[in-house]
C-alpha cells in the first residue's frame, strides 16, 4: 500500500485505444505540471515493456502480470514524491482499478477517439499487424478494450489539441493537489 503523507503527488493514468493519442497529451501534460513545481515521470508502456518483457507477447496472462508491475512501480514513485503519468492503453478495467487500489491519489483520463481515426494516425502499425493477423490481441480490434465507467475527465482527441487536453489535466491535478494539502 502506498504511503500516505502530505505530498501532493499523484498519479493520471491516460488511458484509450492504441493511437487515440495518449502520448502526445503526456508529452504535453509532463511540462505543465513542472512547471507548477511537481516531479514528474511518464511510465510509457512500450518503454516499460521492453525492460520487463523484451519479446512480448501481449497474451493475457503477460498483460496481467505487466499491468500489475507497472502499477506498483507506479505506487513506489508516487509514495515517494513523484507525479506519475501512465501512458498506457490498459485496456481491461481491472488493470486501472489494481493501480487505484495501489495509489490514493489517482486520476483516471479516458482518452477518446473513434477507432478508424486511431487506425489512420497508427504510426507504430499495431492495427496493420493485427489486421493481418501478425497480432491476434490487438486492443478494440481482435481484444475488448474496456473503456473507464466513471473517468476523473474524458478527453475527446477529436475536439481537443493535446495541449488543451493537458492544460484539462493540469488544472484537475493542481485541484485535486490543494485537496491533499489540506
Amino acid at each position: 500500500m502506498a504511503a500516505q503523507g502530505s505530498s501532493r503527488a499523484c498519479a493520471v493514468w491516460l488511458t484509450g485505444l492504441p493511437a487515440s493519442g495518449k502520448s502526445t497529451i503526456a508529452a504535453a501534460l509532463r511540462p505543465k505540471l513542472e512547471a507548477v513545481g511537481h516531479i514528474v515521470e511518464v511510465l510509457e508502456s512500450d518503454a516499460v515493456r521492453r525492460i520487463l518483457t523484451p519479446a512480448p507477447t501481449y497474451s493475457r496472462e503477460e498483460r496481467d502480470l505487466f499491468y500489475r508491475a507497472l502499477a506498483f512501480l507506479g505506487s513506489r514513485l508516487v509514495a515517494h514524491g513523484v507525479t506519475v503519468i501512465f501512458d498506457a492503453t490498459a485496456n481491461r478495467r481491472a488493470y486501472r482499478d489494481f493501480a487505484r487500489s495501489l495509489i490514493p491519489h489517482f486520476i483516471e483520463v479516458a482518452v477518446v477517439c473513434p477507432l478508424d481515426l486511431c487506425m489512420k494516425r497508427d504510426y507504430k502499425g499495431t492495427y496493420q499487424r493485427g489486421q493481418r493477423g501478425e497480432s491476434l490481441t490487438v486492443p478494440g480490434l481482435q481484444d475488448p478494450y474496456e473503456a473507464p465507467l466513471h473517468p476523473d475527465v474524458t478527453i475527446d482527441t477529436t475536439k481537443l489539441t493535446a495541449d488543451e487536453a493537458a492544460g484539462r489535466i493540469a488544472e484537475l491535478v493542481r485541484k485535486r493537489s490543494v485537496s491533499i494539502e489540506r
